[in-house]
Order: C-alpha cells, then structure tokens, then sequence
C-alpha cells in the first residue's frame, strides 16, 4: 500500500507543479485540484484538498525569483487553507496522510523540469535545498541526462556551505567525479578534489582520497597513489573501502603476499568491530582468501552486460589447445626472420573481423581507430563459438590489443586474459627462433603483427604477472635485436622492482642511447649503481642526466609537483619537464623505496 501511496503522490504533485507553473497563483491552483486532483487518487478529493496548500507553500516561483510562498498553517476553528469554507480541523486536519511530505520535493521536481536559462538562474539563486539537488542530479544521473546532472550536482560543491552538506551529498559527489571522467573534464574533476580535501566535511574528505588514490592507480602513479592511500588511512582509519583500495595498490606494487596479510588484517579488524552488513563482511573475508581472484570477479560482475561473455573468455583462453605452427621463414644471407599471414590465417581473420569491425591504428604503438568495446557484446560471444580464429595472429593480435585496452591497467586481470595470450606467442617465438640466429624486424613482411602483440601482453602483463611480462619481453628483445619496441627500458625497470641490480646494470649498458629512452635507462642505471654502492660511477650518470634532462632530478626530489601533460597528439619530448614527469610517475616509488636514494638525489641537484 506504501508502494501505491508514493506513486499517486509523485503523480499528483507533478501535475500540481505543472498547474502552479500557468499562472503561480494560488487561487488558479485551487481551481485545478477541485477539478483533477481526486483523479489522482481513487476519487479522493479530500487527500487531493489537503495535499495541495502543503506543495503550494513549498514551491520555489519564478515571479518571486525562486522564494516559496509559504501559507500560515490555520488554527482548528479557522477557516480551512484549501478554500473549502469549512473549519480547517473539520477538513485538511482530519485528513490521515500515509506520510510526511518531504519538505524538498517540489524543489526537487522544478530542478527536473526548468531548462536552460530558467535552471541556470534558479541554481545560481543559491535558494535550492541541498536535498533536492542531490536527489535531481541522481535522478538525472540514472537517466543519463549526464550535461543536466553535472550543472545540478556542482550546485550542490559550489556554494561553500560545506559544513552542512548531507550524509548523502556522497553518491553525488562519486556521481559528479564520474561524470567528469566520462565527459573528459580532468580540471573540474581536479578542483572539485582539491576543493573538498581542502574545505569538505571529514565523510568526504576521505572519499576523495580514496578516488584520487585509485586515479593516480589509473594512472601508474604508483607513489602519488600510495600518498593518497596513507591520508586517507589517516581521515577514515576505519572505512571498509580502505580494505579494497589497500588490496589493489599493493598487487599493482607487485606485493601479492603483502595484499593477503592486509586483507587478513582488514577483515579481523573489521569484523570485531560488528557493523558491517552481511555482504561487505563476505567480501573483505574473500579479499583475505585471495586478493586477486576476489577482485577480478568483483570486475566481471561489475561490467553488467559484458559478465557472462568475458566469463566465457576466460573459460576459451584456458583451455587454448597448443598454437599452431605458423609460416616463418629464414633468410640465411641477411640473418632476417620473416612471418607471413597462410591463407587459411587470412581467412579466419575474415570471418572474425565480419563482427570485430575495428581496424588497428598503425600510427600508434597500441590502439584502434575506433573503439572495439562498442562492439564487444557481439565479438566475444562470437570468438568463444570459433576458438579456431586465435590460430591465426592477427585475430590474437586484436584480441590482445582490446583487452589490454580495457585490462592492461589492472593486475588481477593479467593471469586469466593475458597469460594464456602469451603462452600462444612465446611458442610463435620458439618456433621463431628455431628457424635460425637472425633478427625479427618490425618492417619485415607481416612480423609487426606478431611485435606488436608482444608489446601489448608485456605491457599489459607489467603489474599482474610481472615475471611472465619480463620474460615475454626478454625473448622478444633476443630475437628483436633493434628493440623496435623499446623493452630495453621496460625490462630494465622490472629487473629495479625485483631488485635485480646487476642484471639491472647490465642491461642499461647494452645497446645504443637515444631518443625518449635515455632518460629511463640513465636514471635506471645510477639507481642500480646506487644500490650496488658504487657511488663514483653513479655520480657520473648523475652528470649524464642533467646534461640531458635539467628537470628530471628536481621532479624526482618533490613531494608534490605539478602533473606536466603530453602534447595534444601524445608526444613526449625529450629533455622536457614531461618526459621528466612521465618517468617520475612510472619510477619514483622506486627511489622513494630504497633507502636514502631519494636524499643522495637531493644532494646532487644543480
């Protein structure tokens, strides 16, 4: 009965606003609820009497600048509000409402149907109640009215009452900044996280810190998000929320054993404290049995419509038969090893592409010209009923590319969508290799399909299955011997995180050193001299890169510098304050982690 109460009086109060908006009188009001209100409810003419002045007296006027215009409730012999002529405890007051009417509903409905210069001036009179902009923005949110929602939300942060905001100004500000994201708006969604950390209620303040620790993840950010992570356990030393982000900043460090114990810790600590609901205390005991698995599946059932297939790409790539042989060829006189696409690869990759639709983007390292996720509900279903298309290396390429696109960033992913990938190339490798001692080359016949599937799975596999990404890459650097892909500095960097320092040095000594490379594979080798403890050598490369790169040391040093972007198209010079940044976001947890380097940094800026 409750369900059909709110319905009619959701109905009726939409069609009173839309009769107080003809000529904001009361008078003309009162003439439309004599005449429809009781079609609102079964015939009901006294619920539709009693209703009406309460709405009218909560109604923002656009004549009075959005002010109400309150009716003063009528002592029980004086003559009732609704202009009945009857005393007012013979009428309104006798009436039994199910419930109380909530105080911002009216406003909340004008916000949902003003448009254009009519919102705009409404918001801006600052006379909205923080209730109804929440309750409009999500409501506009839900529908998708994404443009309408972020101009009602922001109402909600921009009028520097923060101290009176809501417990359910929350949802909406996660709303807001997701919108943000969505929209490409990175500066609104800045400020509004500087301004709530600056200035917002402690509730929010520790959401902003969870989210700007999972953008700097997003990011690979590695140490700016661990920063964020160590405020936010100061803000909200006991949100649940710290258990899951904790979780997955420690697998993107690599730290899979350190991610258990903190879940295990989470959960004990948690679950004395008993105020948890059912659903959370099972989700922080599976984040304790195992992080990852726990935070896949928490993606997958996340993705709604794309669940059931990616599930059953999961189930594909696992059960992968051996790959087939492919059609490699060795030129002896100029030591090249060359692929070339069979007619039968050409012929899978055909039929795999009627439902893929997306062509690769030479021009980039990694990416379409479009984005194959729009049409992901029909090519997964369709790759799991012909298995066979993955014989053909354009099809895994594809394949390779779309899921690091959307999985790359994200650890617990790496082992059930890459690793299988991977295990298929590295025998495409082996048989590679097999042909002869010579060089792959990107420019060679169609090997940049099987490259540039090997870069993909590296970089892809980094964070979640870190070794099986060095050693892809290793093999890929034997038989690329021109590095066309420049793992030398992403292995080098991998071979830093598992402290593998003279393996470290090794490798940065190998090859030549140019381009956006040097700058990695210089700091790379003076912090594994560092480590080593021969500090004459490292001081010398200390030399070399500020000879080559004047930022690089200084952004390294600070705590908190200002994030330097790419060119519009991507690029990164070198020797610029963003090839310095770009490296400090990858490495400087690196530094920060081994002890004194950062200070031995310092003392050696110019």
């Amino acid at each position: 009965m409750l369900a059909v109460w709110v319905d009619q009086l959701l109905g009726f109060a939409s069609g009173a606003l839309t009769a107080i908006r003809q000529q904001e009188r009361y008078p003309d009001f009162m003439t439309w609820v004599r005449a429809e209100g009781a079609d609102y409810f079964q015939d009901d003419i006294a619920t539709a009497q009693a209703l009406a002045p309460m709405l009218w007296s909560q109604t923002p006027l656009e004549r009075l600048d959005f002010d109400c215009e309150p009716l003063a409730t009528p002592g029980p012999n004086e003559p009732c509000w609704c202009d009945s002529g009857r005393k007012y405890k013979h009428c309104c007051r006798a009436v039994d409402l199910p419930t109380d009417l909530p105080d911002q509903l009216m406003w909340m409905l004008s916000l949902r149907e003003w448009k254009g210069p009519v919102l705009k001036a409404a918001l801006a009179s600052r006379k909205a109640p923080a209730q109804a902009l929440l309750e409009a923005g999500l409501i506009a949110a839900e529908s998708g009215q994404s443009g309408r929602a972020i101009q009602i939300l922001e109402s909600v942060f921009s009028g520097g009452d923060w101290a009176n905001l809501p417990e359910q100004a929350e949802p909406a500000f996660e709303i807001l900044l997701d919108l943000y994201q969505e929209r490409g708006f990175t500066r609104k969604r800045a400020d509004l996280l500087d301004n709530v950390m600056a200035h917002g209620p402690l509730f929010l303040r520790g959401v902003a810190l969870e989210r700007l620790c999972l953008m700097h993840l997003d990011n690979d950010d590695l140490d700016s998000a661990r920063a964020a992570f160590v405020k936010a356990q100061q803000a909200l030393p006991d949100s649940p929320t710290l258990a899951y982000v904790e979780a997955m900043l420690l697998l993107h460090e690599g730290h899979e054993e350190e991610a258990k114990e903190r879940s295990r810790f989470w959960y004990r600590r948690l679950a004395r404290q008993g105020e948890l609901d059912p659903d959370q205390l099972d989700f922080l005991a599976a984040l304790a049995e195992n992080p990852g698995a726990t935070l896949a599946d928490q993606l997958l059932s996340a993705e709604e419509d794309l669940a059931t297939p990616l599930v059953a790409l999961q189930s594909l790539l696992n059960a992968l038969p051996t790959a087939p042989r492919l059609d490699l060829r060795y030129d002896d006189d100029a030591q090249r090893i060359t692929y070339h696409v069979s007619a039968r690869e050409a012929t899978l990759y055909a039929a795999w592409y009627e439902h893929f639709q997306v062509m690769i983007d030479e021009d980039v390292a990694l990416g379409f010209r479009a984005d194959p996720w729009a049409t992901a509900e029909e090519w997964m279903p369709e790759l799991c009923a012909h298995p066979e298309w993955l014989d053909a290396p354009q099809v895994v390429q594809d394949v390779t590319l779309a899921l690091t696109s959307r999985f790359g960033s994200l650890p617990w992913m790496a082992p059930s969508l890459l690793e299988p990938l991977a295990r298929r190339l590295s025998r495409w490798m082996q048989q590679a290799r097999a042909e002869g001692e010579g060089n792959l080359c990107w420019d060679d016949a169609d090997n940049a399909l099987l490259l540039r599937t090997g870069l993909a799975l590296v970089v892809g596999m980094e964070r979640g299955a870190r070794d099986h990404s060095r050693e892809l890459a290793e093999e890929l650097l034997a038989i690329d011997q021109e590095d066309s892909l420049g793992l030398r500095e992403l292995v080098l960097d991998q071979l830093l995180r598992d402290n593998r320092n003279e393996e470290a040095l090794s490798l940065s000594e190998q090859g030549d050193e140019e381009g956006s490379m040097l700058l990695g594979l210089l700091l790379g080798r003076a912090l594994a001299l560092y480590r080593l403890e021969r500090l004459e050598e490292a001081e010398q490369v200390l030399s070399q890169v500020v000879a080559y790169n004047h930022h690089a040391l200084d952004m390294l040093c600070a705590e908190a510098p200002r994030p330097v972007l790419p060119a519009s198209d991507g690029q990164v010079d070198p020797g610029t304050r963003a090839e310095a940044w770009q490296y400090r976001t990858l490495m400087r947890d690196q530094w920060r982690t081994t002890p004194g380097a950062l200070e031995w940094l310092q003392a050696h800026r110019k």
